[in-house]
């Protein structure tokens, strides 16, 4: 082959198939080496000059560690047609290869249909490399695809001449979808594998709606509105929260548009999905109200602790503000990332008077008082030893009920008892921590819920821990199957 036509031949494969010309001339080089192992049975390395075309061969071999019988993990021994020890490899470095120009052989049918192979092989895995970095990089993106076929439930779609596939799992509910229909997908994931590049794609994903909106609402890309997050229930139900970086502008409106046009093309796309827009709050407890929409909230109760809220409402609105099936709760948790809780509000008021009197048992219990005494403290917010020991005295003989001497009294006894508590909680701390998986921070959370014992530890369900201690679901069955162990439940 003329030097001149080499080029010609890299440059339309190049543009052909959209590949660099020097991977093409890497994937040709490489196709010689083959041919020329295939032909003289030695190691063998190709070089092309890139000015002139020329080609240079060289017999090569591996350099590796001197008097080593393997090549590698593998139990590839040392031949000495393919490798050479360091010690008589003039200074090369293990790993290298040392190479020696051969004379480069005239390729014959069977060597250039080696050449052809192997420069199709290196072609589809340059165009593959090059599919897997453009699609990588619009991860996120809602495209357009057309449905090619569909078996077992998954959709195999075209992506502007590129294969991609919808999983049964990331199809709508119910949604109807035919070959040769074009629909939106979101992409969320690129996969190189030796099939070629696979990108799968989802109409189900939270943020597919989010980027519809984007498309929909102008104000959205330009930045005036923020969307802040998104929730679904797919085909069914969504909802998502919004801000205005302008005040004057109404953000729920914008999103919803004249006569509900925008909110309605976007539900046309998710097929019929209802989406409530919601204003976002940096108060959870306000953002919470919000996302309890349409249901009208009476009180709300909030455990930073637990990350928690306790939602109230009044009887009439308690469906509406579960949903059908846990659904409106379900979507509110996930939008605004707190486990709710709803009730009616002589629930919340039973739930709340129950809390007051452990509160106030256990305060009574620690003084060594009566329930009354405990009952006037916590009435004027102490309501743990603590608030006690570190009230200042003039602030707790304010108290009308209390003299000098009951306040001294008082603040003595809450510093013996936050002594015996602080030796109680060591000695937990201690034992609960011989249990494998429970660390110093989940030890003081089982503390505070009065967890006291790997006993108590082993009682507990998962969702009980997960209550107690946000971790994932694994690590709590793990450490409850692993107290239980220890306390023999098993034996």
């Amino acid at each position: 082959m003329e030097n001149k036509e080499l080029f010609l031949m890299v440059e339309a494969i190049s543009n052909e198939k959209n590949i660099s010309k020097e991977d093409v001339l890497e994937s040709l080089e490489e196709a010689l080496a083959v041919a020329t192992k295939k032909r003289k049975n030695i190691d063998a390395y190709v070089e092309i000059d890139r000015k002139t075309g020329e080609f240079h061969t060289f017999r090569q071999w591996r350099v590796i560690d001197n008097d080593k019988l393997l090549v590698d993990d593998d139990g590839t021994e040392f031949n000495p047609e393919l490798h050479i020890y360091a010690k008589d490899a003039k200074n090369i470095t293990v790993g290298d290869f040392k190479r020696e120009p051969i004379e480069t052989e005239g390729f014959g049918r069977i060597a250039a249909q080696i050449v052809k192979q192997v420069i199709i092989q290196k072609v589809r895995e340059a165009e593959r490399e090059v599919i897997v970095q453009d699609y990588t990089q619009r991860v996120g993106e809602v495209v357009m695809v057309t449905v090619r076929r569909i078996d077992r439930g998954n959709v195999y779609v075209d992506i502007g001449g590129v294969d991609g596939m919808i999983a049964k799992s990331d199809l709508i509910p119910n949604e109807s979808v035919r070959k040769n229909d074009s629909i939106r997908a979101y992409i969320k994931e690129v996969r190189s594998t030796a099939r070629g590049a696979q990108i799968f794609l989802s109409r189900t994903m939270p943020e597919m709606m989010i980027e519809l909106f984007e498309m929909e609402v102008p104000e959205i890309s330009e930045g005036v509105i923020k969307i802040m997050g998104g929730s679904r229930d797919p085909g069914l139900r969504s909802k998502l929260a919004v801000k205005a970086k302008d005040k004057r502008l109404d953000p729920i409106g914008s999103c919803i548009g004249m006569r509900g046009a925008r909110v309605q093309a976007v539900s046309n796309e998710l097929n019929g999905e209802r989406v409530d827009v919601i204003l976002w709050d940096e108060d959870p407890a306000q953002f919470v109200i919000n996302a309890m929409a349409p249901a009208q909230v009476s009180s709300i109760v909030v455990d930073e602790d637990k990350h928690s809220m306790d939602i109230a409402v009044e009887d009439d609105q308690l469906a509406l503000a579960i949903g059908r099936g846990g659904q409106n709760i379900k979507l509110a948790s996930k939008l605004t990332g707190w486990k709710l809780n709803v009730m009616s509000v002589s629930e919340s008021e039973d739930k709340q008077a129950e809390e007051n009197q452990k509160i106030n048992d256990k305060l009574a219990e620690q003084l060594g008082v009566d329930a009354e005494v405990a009952g006037v403290l916590i009435e004027e917010g102490f309501t743990s030893i603590d608030d006690i020991a570190d009230a200042d005295i003039s602030v707790l003989k304010n108290i009308e009920e209390f003299d000098t001497s009951m306040v001294e009294e008082l603040q003595e006894r809450a510093s013996d008892a936050q002594l015996v508590q602080a030796l109680g909680d060591a000695d937990a701390s201690e034992i609960l921590m011989s249990v494998a998986g429970v660390d110093e921070d989940l030890a003081q959370a089982l503390i505070e819920a009065e967890i006291l014992t790997v006993d108590n530890l082993a009682e507990l369900s998962t969702d009980e821990l997960l209550d107690i201690q946000n971790m994932d679901k694994e690590k709590a069955s793990s450490v409850i199957m692993t107290a239980r162990e220890n306390e023999g439940w098993f034996n």
